[in-house]
């Protein structure tokens, strides 16, 4: 190794793997709502409700399931082998979702929960820990950001060939695609072991620390009971089976949490106290965003003008982006004025004699004459533009902050994530206005709507999302810094999982005005909680960081 390098040669081999684990996820999210409702293409037919229940309940235990992986990699595993094991869980899972059985189905989605909780925070970990040595340690904030970077590549890419594999041969090809990313990741990461094994160290226990033990007795143990309970309750406190047994279960954790802040020592409560706060007001962030896979995919699905232009249409355009919709006379299936798959008595879908659904709220003016066809950009593709504007606006970000660092006038940790939040709640008056330019869905909104939310919204997750992991690993008490990384993974998947209620809700609203105005209202009022505690934060944080 040469003296001079500026990143550890194990850098490539960590952004790779996890730039094929990211691919393979981010994969699976672009299409789960899509291959759950549909109904014409070897697809799942469930109404809309159920499917966005399924999603926000997979994408809630895809963040709870790190807290416990983190932890048995740090005490007993290792890291090393905690991704291998959650690479090999995740790829099974994968490429078991192409199997046409239900019970398959959800098995294949439990591998890939408990797979992500290996692999996620374990990598990171490791990554931080290659840069300890002290030739590298100066370019850890560096090394994270080009390791976020692999994320974001892995992400935009893999709606390319999400579309075109299950446009061209099926919706299993797509998901045994995710598979193999899967897998590729994982080989990548056994070539490069040899770069990182100096870094596996597991953490001794350190006085205080509560042993595995405690903490599945007091906390995971009560999950699955209240869990349980929730699930065999009669009848839908809040909504669904699912909901109802994961908020059930998320009480055992939050007491938890509460008892901590209760038995801290006098230094630490207020730092405690601090990071609650935040994580309390970042649910609503997640609740919010992660409506990308279910409110704001059907919204690109069926009221988004996706249509491509002739002028640039080409057989490789037509290959690659698009979905051809046929507008012919012809057996397809039947949807209401929501865009709501119609069954008969058996729960089978209804077909009927008409045009495509795609052209049911296309303009008369625009309407293509029977029998000739049209290319659209498939739904799945607007999945790419968050991590597109990750690419685009990450350098501009830290350029801005750099500018002001050398100015003094780079705002606190906490301060960005206020921001953050605001910003994020402005996104959701883009939508506000595609309702209204669109007549409620009438006629079919521009896409240059939903890039304007996503830019818009990844302007706000810059400045919250990273700043909060960045917030618990500066503030945390030294012996609380994993529990209280948990909590944070905590307040994201309680997000997750209200991001799928919410989105269960859209058709219940008849102006989808409205839909969006509520997530503006849910984001302003965390927004506007979190900068009337705003200088109480900064205290706490110039106090106890130095």
């Amino acid at each position: 190794m040469s003296s001079n390098r500026k990143h550890p040669v194990a850098l490539p081999f960590l952004f790779f793997s996890e730039m094929w684990e990211r691919f393979g996820f981010y994969l699976l999210l672009a299409i789960l709502q899509l291959y759950l409702t549909d109904a014409e293409s070897g697809g799942w037919a469930m109404d809309r409700k159920k499917a966005v229940d399924i999603f926000g309940t997979f994408i809630a235990f895809v963040y709870l399931t790190p807290f416990v992986g983190g932890l048995l990699a740090d005490r007993k595993l290792g890291y090393s082998k905690s991704i291998i094991i959650g690479g090999i869980l995740m790829g099974i899972g994968y490429i078991g979702l192409s199997v046409q059985n239900l019970t398959v189905f959800y098995l294949s989605l439990a591998l890939i929960c408990v797979g992500n909780g290996f692999f996620k925070p374990n990598i990171s970990t490791l990554l931080g820990n290659v840069y300890n040595d002290p030739q590298y340690k100066a370019q850890k904030d560096t090394g994270y950001n080009i390791f976020y970077m692999g994320i974001n590549i892995g992400a935009f890419i893999c709606t390319f060939f999400a579309a075109y594999l299950r446009n061209s041969i099926n919706w299993g090809a797509a998901f045994i695609a995710a598979g193999i990313g899967m897998f590729l990741g994982v080989i990548i990461f056994i070539a490069g072991l040899k770069h990182y094994k100096h870094a596996d160290v597991r953490k001794p226990t350190q006085p205080g620390d509560m042993s595995l033990g405690s903490i599945f007795a007091q906390v995971f143990i009560p999950v699955l009971v209240v869990g349980y309970i929730g699930w065999v309750i009669p009848d839908n406190i809040f909504g669904s089976d699912s909901t109802d047994a994961f908020i059930f279960a998320c009480l055992p954790i939050i007491y938890f949490f509460a008892n901590l802040l209760r038995k801290a020592s006098a230094g630490d409560k207020q730092p405690v106290k601090a990071l609650l706060a935040i994580f309390s007001v970042s649910v609503m962030f997640w609740a919010v965003f992660k409506q990308n896979g279910t409110a704001l995919t059907t919204w690109a699905q069926f009221y988004t003008d996706r249509e491509l232009s002739p002028a640039i249409e080409t057989p490789a355009q037509k290959l690659y982006l698009a979905e051809t919709v046929t507008n012919k006379t012809d057996s397809v299936v039947a949807y209401d004025h929501e865009f709501r798959v119609i069954k008969d008595a058996n729960g089978q879908p209804v077909k009927e004699v008409g045009v495509p659904v795609y052209l049911k709220n296309v303009a008369p003016e625009h309407m293509p004459a029977e029998g000739s066809s049209i290319s659209v950009v498939n739904t799945e593709l607007f999945q790419s533009v968050n991590p597109f504007f990750v690419i685009i606006l990450t350098p501009i970000v830290v350029a801005l902050f750099a500018f002001l660092r050398r100015r003094n006038r780079e705002p606190s940790t906490p301060t960005k994530i206020a921001w953050g939040l605001l910003i994020s709640s402005l996104s959701t008056f883009m939508m506000v206005a595609a309702v209204y330019f669109c007549n409620n869905g009438v006629e079919k909104a521009s896409m240059w709507w939903l890039f304007g939310c996503y830019g818009v919204i990844t302007a706000g997750e810059l400045l919250l999302s990273p700043m909060g992991l960045s917030l618990v690993s500066k503030l945390s008490p030294p012996r609380f810094t994993s529990l209280m990384m948990g909590g944070w993974f905590l307040a994201t998947s309680i997000g997750n999982k209200l991001s799928g209620v919410l989105a269960a809700m859209w058709d219940t609203y008849d102006n989808k005005m409205n839909y969006f105005l509520v997530n503006f209202v849910l984001l302003g009022f965390a927004a506007g909680l979190i900068f009337v505690m705003l200088r109480w934060l900064n205290r706490v944080f110039r106090e106890n960081v130095q």
